[in-house]
């Protein structure tokens, strides 16, 4: 992070532990993809010398441990999605006593599709330091080998496994012109390039898995293609998706934007169906249309 954490800058010879104890504090620390050997020095330190260390899996992450022959003593504690909420207060309490609390996921960086994020933003809501040791992260891996371009992109998380939802967002790609990246399951890989095809067959895709893994694979092509290789094979792995952005971009002038919602709210459309007609007929973005309307909404009632 680049706000003040609080500490000062670390003279040579200054240890992590040193360094980091000087008060409570949550650190969110990256681990290995895959292989062992990606992790950072200070990220070893922090894991030997944090008064308890939270993580998805404590059986994972002991074989990180003691990989690098790190002593657990005792100081993993599991957090994951059933339980995160409601370890944010007893989090919170830890820092505020002194502790160095440090983060992992179980495998990559904390809070990015994994958990973790709630308890930074209750920790950071109280005022306390939250920092990071920065590292691995299968986003930034996958993009970064995917031949597309990466100076702008969006990342969408794991594709809605419910059928409109799927459609919904898949629309929204349509006028979507940075590179996007997304996660998926083995199961659905075949499924969701198949549906992706018909919407956008030529577009450049790229699927990572396993990355940094004794079997990583990296296919690259267009969708129609990448939908052909996986139609018929059994996959296994962590799976990232990098897919292109749209070259056609239709410039849309906000005024045109506000004036096409307004017209449908006076006709008697839900907000709803105001922001789906503009986004279809004047191939606006859902993000800007959605804004619009609620700036409107707002205008309204005021």
């Amino acid at each position: 992070m680049l706000v003040d954490s609080g500490l000062d800058e670390p003279n040579e010879g200054t240890t992590v532990q040193q360094r980091e104890t000087t008060r409570g504090q949550l650190v969110v620390v990256a681990t290995p993809l895959g292989n062992l050997g990606d992790i950072s020095r200070r990220a070893l330190e922090l894991l030997a010398t944090a008064d308890v260390v939270y993580c998805e899996d404590t059986r994972r992450s002991s074989t990180l441990f003691s990989a690098h022959d790190i002593p657990v003593n005792g100081r993993l504690r599991a957090l994951h999605e059933h339980n995160e909420a409601s370890l944010c207060d007893q989090i919170v309490g830890e820092v505020v006593d002194g502790k160095v609390v440090v983060l992992v996921s179980d495998a990559g960086t904390p809070g990015i599709s994994d958990p973790g994020s709630r308890v930074v933003a209750a920790v950071a809501a109280a005022g306390l330091t939250v920092t990071t040791a920065p590292g691995p992260s299968a986003v930034v891996a996958a993009l970064s080998i995917s031949g597309l371009p990466s100076e702008r992109f969006i990342m969408e998380g794991f594709v809605p496994r419910k059928a409109g939802e799927r459609n919904v967002l898949f629309e929204q790609w349509r006028h979507e012109s940075r590179t996007v990246v997304f996660y998926e399951s083995p199961q659905r890989l075949a499924t969701t390039l198949h549906e992706l095809t018909e919407l956008f067959g030529d577009r450049r895709c790229c699927v990572a898995r396993e990355i940094t893994k004794l079997h990583e694979e990296v296919v690259r092509g267009t969708v129609g293609e990448l939908s052909e290789t996986f139609a018929t094979r059994d996959v296994l792995g962590e799976i990232v998706v990098v897919f292109e952005g749209t070259h056609d971009v239709t410039v849309v002038k906000e005024s045109d934007v506000r004036a096409a919602l307004r017209e449908q709210v006076r006709a008697g459309a839900s907000t709803r169906d105001a922001v789906t007609y503009v986004e279809e007929t004047l191939g606006a973005s859902h993000r800007l249309v959605y804004q619009m309307a609620l700036e409107l909404r707002a205008d309204d009632k005021a």
